[in-house]
């Protein structure tokens, strides 16, 4: 048969039609086909003396256990007919046994979507038991001790991500002032304390229910009902909001004097981790960060005195001023007191401005583990020469806050 023009035109237009919706349905399930799955798995480790410090993830004897169970799920899974389907396993708890301790960690898989869940659960239960029953390494576990389970992937995710002063991303940049944005996961703990839906101040996440900030962003509004919290790196597009149950604001601190500037806010409802909203570690009190060190300040503040606020968080890197130096009559001239510290340059550049406040002030270690290193609380005008920002000193505050939220 022959076709008209008009209709080799139409079979061609059904072909067209016929591969795109093939290579549609074969997008789609490359894209969306993986279902990843999570299991929570547990087991004592016979040959590792409990020590109080697991219960710092930031510790070294945390991370130092939690690379070796990392390690050995590793290679279980990549030497097995799932190390395709393996993405990652982390230790999200250490419990004492008696002297002893047990491991609880997650594991997270993609699957194929006509794989049969229950079919590969059994399968990832089989390996591992096959492995821990068997030759572990250095490690020596109690394979009668093992438990394995399901476990829904907002709480996996949070359990994945539960390490603290851990990042996803990083830019370069070194200014607030003057303006210059940061991206997407770069400072997980920075969030947005809003009145009445409008940015007022920046807080810092440090566990899953509760901020820090300045007292002095409460001055006019102590209600918490006024009050919200928007997580994420802009302001129009925040990934997630949380309402305030409480605020608890230092009870020694009176305005407008700037001593003991530093509150606590406690959320209506958990945050829940994920992998660009974490919270910071908080140091011991005794913890020491030196005069020039590098600091990171980060908020939505303006970029000059009196300014516009940005959409996007911005940061500054800067360094901290020992307190003789901005003690001094040029400087701030013995205002400086014990619980505060000063960050910036004295020739100016870099600042933390209005809209900052309340703001976190970070450091890393040779980790690259970030601490929170103070609170934005004042300063005079915004990146002055001689006029440092002037910040809230949490080591100083440190029992306090364990005293409130006992952390």
């Amino acid at each position: 048969m022959k076709l008209t023009r008009s209709g080799k035109i139409a079979l061609i237009f059904l072909v067209v039609i016929i591969v795109a919706a093939v290579i549609g349905v074969i997008v789609y399930f490359v894209v969306y086909g993986k279902t990843p799955f999570y299991y929570h798995i547990s087991f004592k480790l016979t040959n590792v003396d409990y020590d109080s410090k697991f219960h710092k993830p930031y510790s070294q004897e945390y991370i130092d256990l939690n690379e070796r169970i990392v390690s050995l799920m590793n290679k279980t899974f990549q030497a097995s007919k799932l190390r395709r389907q393996y993405v990652i396993s982390h230790v999200a708890k250490v419990r004492q046994a008696n002297s002893k301790v047990i491991v609880d960690v997650v594991l997270k898989f993609k699957s194929c979507y006509n794989n049969n869940a229950a079919r590969f659960r059994d399968r990832t239960r089989n390996i591992l038991l096959q492995k821990l029953m068997g030759d572990t390494g250095s490690l020596c576990i109690d394979s009668s001790s093992f438990k394995f389970s399901d476990i829904d992937m907002d709480a996996a995710e949070n359990l994945l991500n539960i390490c603290c002063g851990r990042r996803t991303k990083v830019s370069p940049g070194n200014k607030i002032v003057g303006g210059l944005d940061s991206v997407e996961g770069e400072w997980p703990w920075q969030a947005s304390l809003q009145q009445n839906n409008i940015h007022r101040c920046g807080a810092t996440l440090i566990n899953n229910n509760w901020l820090l900030t300045a007292a002095h962003c409460f001055v006019n509004a102590k209600d918490p009902r006024e009050w919200s919290v928007t997580f994420g790196f802009l302001l129009s597009d925040p990934k997630l909001k949380r309402s305030v149950k409480n605020i608890i604001v230092h009870e020694k601190y009176k305005y407008p004097s700037h001593d003991h500037d530093i509150a606590i806010v406690n959320l209506s409802k958990p945050v829940l981790y994920t992998t660009n909203i974490r919270k910071v570690c908080l140091p011991e009190a005794n913890y020491n960060f030196p005069a020039n060190s590098d600091v990171v300040v980060t908020g939505w503040g303006s970029r000059k005195t009196d300014g516009t606020s940005p959409d996007v968080l911005q940061k500054g890197i800067m360094k901290i001023i020992d307190t003789v130096t901005c003690n001094n009559k040029e400087v701030y001239d013995s205002h400086i007191k014990n619980g505060m510290l000063c960050a910036g340059f004295l020739q100016g550049r870099v600042d933390a401005c209005q809209g900052d406040s309340g703001g976190p002030l970070v450091s890393s270690d040779s980790r690259g583990i970030w601490f929170l290193v103070g609170v934005v609380s004042w300063g005079e005008e915004c990146a002055l020469p001689n006029k440092p920002g002037v910040y809230t000193r949490v080591t100083y505050y440190r029992n306090w806050i364990t005293s409130k939220t006992g952390l």
